[in-house]
């Protein structure tokens, strides 16, 4: 039931087609690049997984067999004396082994890893507002070709309406044929610009239905028709909320994470550490010279380092990061200023568009006023056919003209809401 009801409040929409706003919306769900977003989450949970098992032990294993030159033995007058005292002295032999295995345990790294960890998030949030960039512009496309179906629309109205309005007239001149107050000519010449009106209406129709499946394609649903746009709202919006601020942003805060990365790399390192291995000679050298077997050995401590070789470069890395902040509000500065000359554009065509507008509402006036009176002279004989047909043609285009200054200027007020993100 609830599906239903559903179904039932959707069909009036779909009736009168869909609105520039679910036409935008589709479109970004079905781009690809929408795909984009879970990939980058994935990746940078994947790149802080990783850096946050720097905490973990790090273990390495090693085998080793080496033939010395010379090994450590004992002074010809001690070896005298023991070998008199019945002990065999061998020393230690020139081919030595070793297996063993080293252990690491950082227990304080002075925030080296919270740093990579919250630069890795920060480039994470830079592919996302990058991606958002892309996929805004989804929307200008969206645009262009949705005014452009409203207008092929508009013009196929007008032209069922010359259709109609030729046909009648061509309906009076048969009239009139017949009674013999109008030539075989004149009845043929209103039948030949109601064919030319039916050929551009075969075009626009053909116009139409290839932009209509190019827009449906884009928006991944089927359009079958659209709506005009209200006219609602201000266009001159004084905040700009465009994703490629959002972008520049991300950026400076990637910036500052890395020069808080520089203060964690001159802090102290300190953790502990464990060797052991398993060959010959162990750490007892005295008894390993004594006897040629293989033992087991171990050393465990803890390590304190601090490397203060990042002071040289600290200065120089702080100022490359302060040169790339100013890039990137130098960036900032470089799209508010085209952004600004851009609405600038936008308003004075929006101006423009509602003055012109003002008239063709009179001029459509007149030419219908200018049209019946050119019938009515036709009927008592004082015009001939030509002149109806260039008067029936004259009010045409002046609808036609009120038709595209509305389209277009609707066009360029959504085009001022992409421009600004309002």
């Amino acid at each position: 039931m609830k599906k239903l009801m559903l179904v039932l409040m959707m069909l009036p929409m779909l009736a009168s087609g869909q609105t520039l706003e679910e036409c935008q919306q589709a479109a970004e769900s079905n781009y690809p690049l929408i795909q984009q977003y879970g990939l980058i989450e994935k990746t940078t949970q994947l790149t802080v997984s990783n850096i946050q098992k720097g905490w973990l032990p790090q273990v390495s294993a090693s085998a080793q067999a080496t033939y010395q030159s010379d090994v450590m033995a004992w002074p010809d007058g001690m070896k005298s004396m023991l070998s008199g005292m019945g002990v065999d002295v061998k020393g230690l032999k020139k081919d030595q082994y070793r297996v063993g295995i080293d252990l690491q345990q950082t227990i304080y790294d002075g925030g080296v890893i919270g740093s990579q960890k919250r630069i890795a998030r920060e480039q994470g949030k830079v592919q996302t507002a990058q991606n958002e960039v892309n996929i805004y512009n989804v929307r200008r496309r969206v645009n262009e070709m949705y005014f452009g179906l409203l207008l092929l629309e508009e013009q196929i109205k007008l032209n069922n309406d010359l259709q109609t309005l030729l046909a009648g007239n061509e309906r009076k001149l048969e009239s009139m044929t017949k009674r013999g107050t109008a030539a075989e000519s004149d009845l043929q010449n209103v039948k030949a610009e109601r064919l030319n009106a039916i050929q551009k209406a075969t075009e626009l129709a053909s116009q139409k239905q290839m932009l209509q499946r190019m827009l449906s394609t884009f928006c991944g649903i089927e359009v079958k028709g659209v709506q005009k746009p209200n006219i609602n709202g201000n266009a001159n919006g004084n905040e700009n909320r465009r994703p490629e601020l959002k972008a520049l942003d991300a950026q400076i805060s990637v910036l500052n994470a890395q020069e808080k990365a520089l203060n964690a790399a001159l802090m102290p390192k300190v953790g502990v550490f464990a060797q052991g291995f398993y060959g010959y000679p162990g750490l007892n050298m005295f008894e390993d010279m004594m006897r040629h077997k293989w033992s087991l050995n171990g050393i465990v401590g803890a390590r304190v380092t601090w490397n203060i070789g990042a002071l040289y470069t600290r200065k120089n890395d702080k100022a490359k990061l302060q040169l790339q902040r100013d890039m990137t509000e130098n960036n900032r500065e470089v799209f508010l200023f085209n952004n600004n000359l851009e609405q600038i554009q936008q308003h004075e065509n929006i101006a423009r568009y509602q003055k012109l507008m003002a008239q063709d509402g009179d001029i459509i006036s007149l030419r219908q006023s200018v049209r019946k009176a050119a019938e009515s002279k036709l009927a008592h004989g004082i015009i001939d056919v030509n002149d109806l047909v260039r008067e029936i043609n004259q009010e045409h285009a002046a609808c036609v003209q009120q038709s595209v200054h509305e389209i277009e200027m609707l066009k360029e007020i959504y085009d001022n809401k992409y421009t600004t993100n309002n």
